[in-house]
């Protein structure tokens, strides 16, 4: 058989309250002081983000002047493409005019 063995309870004194209270509160401004200590670290991160925005905002700027160039770039290829695409038609009626001309040259002759 087990037999527990109960201790008494203490009484709780108005001075035993009074001690447990001031060391509550001791504990409690040690947290309070932890919480100073984790915002500033909070503030301090603040700062570092505040920067990376600004130098996201700078190379924002630099994709976007980028992206402008490319543009541009782009479509001057594309002028050059329709100038060649042009050029190439304008060959393609030339070869074909030669072509009948040759044709009925050839005609012209065989008749003779």
């Amino acid at each position: 058989m087990v037999m527990a063995v109960m201790l008494p309870r203490e009484k709780w004194t108005d001075k035993r309250l009074d001690q447990f209270e001031k060391h509550v509160d001791e504990r409690f401004h040690e947290v309070d002081k932890r919480f100073d200590e984790v915002d500033e670290r909070f503030d301090e991160v603040d700062k570092r983000f505040d920067e990376v925005d600004k130098r996201f905002s700078k190379l924002e700027a630099r994709f976007d002047r980028f992206e402008a160039e490319v543009n541009l770039r782009f479509k001057e290829i594309d002028h050059r493409f329709d100038r060649i695409e042009s050029e190439i038609k304008e060959l393609r009626v030339l070869m074909i005019g030669g072509f009948v001309t040759l044709l009925a040259a050839i005609i012209g002759m065989s008749a003779l």
